[in-house]
């Protein structure tokens, strides 16, 4: 099994990234939180990896550190989320924020993530509750209420789900005010 990759970014693309390691290529299939996160095309990059083997399917899922894989490793683990769902839930937001969500048992917050609906994201609080830890879950899911308010507005103007998610990922977590969030997230489009 593989655990971690040290390479050359080569491509990133929407939900995945090409990684050179020793002059093989890999595609390592990775969420948007750890995609806009990642150095330029052609800078060193270091990923732990969860390397997943099916009948049809020999498949590699990147993460930038050892509570992202945990993560994902959490979320497979339960009857009915495989790694595209676990991608999914961890594309709505950074590690601590879902962790957050799982613990104060906030389905509605999991369900804004592609491809799960109420039934998959209550079996995700209710088996995970508890057992990832982060501190400040409170504060953690007011900015998670926020952020969402922020993506739903700048998908009304006229950007993708995607690009809100980069867009806000990228805002200083200095800025707090909605008001001020926008203006900081509308900034980075432009750049």
């Amino acid at each position: 099994m593989i655990y971690s990759l040290s390479g050359i970014l080569k491509t990133k693309q929407s939900g995945f990234l090409a990684l050179e390691v020793a002059g093989v290529g890999y595609k390592i299939f990775a969420p948007l939180s750890v995609l806009s996160r990642l150095p330029a095309v052609g800078e060193p990059v270091s990923l732990c990896i969860h390397h997943h083997i099916r009948e049809d399917a020999n498949d590699l899922y990147g993460f930038l550190s050892d509570a992202d894989l945990m993560l994902f490793e959490s979320l497979i683990s339960i009857s009915g989320v495989g790694p595209k769902s676990a991608m999914g839930i961890m594309s709505v937001a950074p590690t601590n924020e879902v962790i957050a969500a799982i613990n104060e048992g906030r389905v509605d917050l999991l369900t804004k993530a592609s491809g799960v609906g109420k039934k998959i994201a209550e079996r995700v609080t209710l088996e995970l509750k508890g057992k990832l830890t982060f501190m400040n879950t409170g504060e953690t899911i007011g900015k998670m209420e926020s952020d969402a308010d922020l993506e739903e507005t700048l998908v009304s103007l006229g950007y993708s789900k995607a690009q809100a998610r980069v867009a806000i990922s990228k805002i200083s977590p200095d800025i707090k005010e909605f008001n001020e969030r926008l203006k900081a997230a509308l900034k980075q489009q432009k750049q």
